[in-house]
């Protein structure tokens, strides 16, 4: 008999969801065949594979590293594979698909015409944010004082694939324990119809409110993850259904059904692994904009996102987006995007009073005046005197919101906290093919400067209204003298 798995994480595994790469991924590895009696120097081992695609143990193919640890006072091996594993995963950030593509740029591939996630027509699969990884343990040790350690024959020892994706835990997920196997429980956020809480549903991979608010030209994307926990749990089709009064008031417009599919930039099955497990949909009005006849930019007021399987069962909570009406005084709207704790995107727009400031930074000089190196020495108005060698340009923002109410301002925490933020343009109805001028068109990043931030409650405030501080991360180019 090989070593003995005694501990891994509780989620992530076969039939088990996936595990967000932000936790503790701790296996814990004994035997019981006395090779710590037998053998000198004992030492386990632990060889980690990582791929996009189901892994075999018994090929090098995906193998990362080898882990090796010494046995404890137990006899036990502890591996933490948390900080090795969160190199493998990262943000998306551009539209990705491997499926049929339509004539439009937002679903072509990120090779043919690279864009931003963030204004995809319908379905794109992830690119970097899901991967899969398995470890083989095995036992080494010497046979006498003297020789040399070797790995000791049949005592390797295989783990489950496991599915993990660049989302972490905060202090308020707590962690479940069942076997001595601990693990954040994902079920509220799969997808599938066995995992139906009752009415509530399930989510997509977001912590904002089921009620959002948008601009008509506002681009933005929801995620969710699919296929999981097993290869036949799979979100079929997206419905979109339009009103003409806020919160789904008023008249039902007309109603769109986006299927998940190759054509549509989804995924119809797994082959594809991991890319295909973690999916966006474009759905903010921009995209819709994009794609959609149905939802009209003038009397378009509200509209409802749910997800539904191929049995024609609601999967998910229903989402209501409300379109806001012009902004009458002149403010300027600036919407942002960032990182989620999921590893995915959420969106706001900032309606109200936005007011920008510039602060350069200038090299100087002192020119001669006069000229010097000619024939005759002549006097020019332009020369002379103290001048600018380089100006270095900043600019800030400072953004407030509307009145909002109590959940949206514990999810702004989330805005916070996070290490990419960027601001988005809206959609251009100009946009012409072949769409080669977008790359950078669409999205750039800023640095959220505020660095208080008081939780705020109708019972201690009354009315709740933030400010943020942003600086823009591109400095101003100027010409060098």
């Amino acid at each position: 008999m090989g070593v003995i798995i005694n501990q891994n994480p509780l989620f992530g595994g076969s039939q088990n969801g996936a595990a967000p790469v932000g936790q503790q991924l701790i296996f814990t590895i004994s035997e019981n065949s006395g090779y710590l009696n037998t053998f000198f120097n004992v030492k386990y081992l632990a060889e980690l594979h990582v791929s996009t695609t189901p892994i075999n143990l018994s090929v090098g193919t995906d193998l990362v590293a080898t882990f090796k640890t010494t046995p404890n006072n137990a006899g036990v091996g502890i591996f933490d594979f948390r900080t090795l594993l969160e190199s493998f995963v990262e943000s998306d950030n551009r539209g990705f698909t491997n499926g049929v593509v339509s004539s439009t740029y937002k679903t072509k591939t990120y090779d043919e015409v690279p864009h931003p996630i963030h204004i995809i027509d319908k379905f794109s699969r992830s690119e970097k944010a899901v991967r899969y990884f398995a470890i083989q343990f095995k036992a080494e040790g010497a046979t006498t004082a003297t020789t040399p350690v070797t790995i000791i024959s049949g005592s390797a020892e295989n783990s489950d694939q496991f599915t993990f994706f660049n989302g972490v835990l905060q202090r308020e997920n707590y962690l479940k324990l069942e076997n001595n196997n601990y693990g954040y429980d994902l079920e509220s956020a799969l997808l599938y119809t066995a995992n139906l809480p009752g009415d509530n549903k399930n989510s997509f991979l977001t912590n904002a409110p089921t009620t959002q608010y948008a601009n008509v030209n506002d681009y933005g994307t929801f995620a969710y993850l699919n296929f999981l926990p097993e290869s036949t749990d799979e979100v079929a089709y997206i419905k979109i259904s339009y009103y003409t009064e806020e919160n789904a008031g008023g008249s039902l417009q007309a109603t769109d059904t986006l299927t998940n599919s190759n054509a549509n930039g989804g995924a119809e099955e797994i082959t594809d692994g991991s890319t295909t497990n973690l999916q966006y949909f474009g759905i903010f009005p921009g995209n819709l904009q994009n794609y959609s006849t149905n939802f009209n930019a003038t009397t378009t007021m509200s509209y409802t996102v749910q997800a539904y399987d191929v049995s024609n069962v609601i999967l998910s909570k229903l989402y209501t987006i409300n379109v806001n009406c012009p902004e009458t005084k002149g403010f300027e709207s600036i919407r942002l995007c960032w990182l989620n704790q999921w590893g995915v995107w959420d969106y706001y727009t900032f309606k109200m009073k936005s007011v920008r400031s510039t602060t350069t930074n200038k090299t100087t000089y002192t020119q001669m005046s006069g000229t010097w190196n000619d024939t005759t020495f002549r006097i020019d108005g332009y020369k002379g005197g103290r001048k600018n060698f380089r100006v270095n340009a900043t600019e800030r923002i400072s953004i407030n919101t509307d009145f909002i109410n109590e959940s949206e301002a514990v999810w702004f925490e989330e805005l916070m906290n996070s290490q990419q933020v960027y601001m988005l343009n809206g959609y251009d109805s100009t946009e012409t093919a072949p769409y080669h001028t977008i790359t950078n068109k669409y999205v750039e990043p800023v640095l959220v400067t505020t660095s208080n931030y008081i939780r705020k409650t109708i019972a201690n405030d009354k009315l709740i209204q933030y400010t943020f501080e942003l600086e823009r991360n591109k400095t101003q180019q100027t010409q060098t003298a």
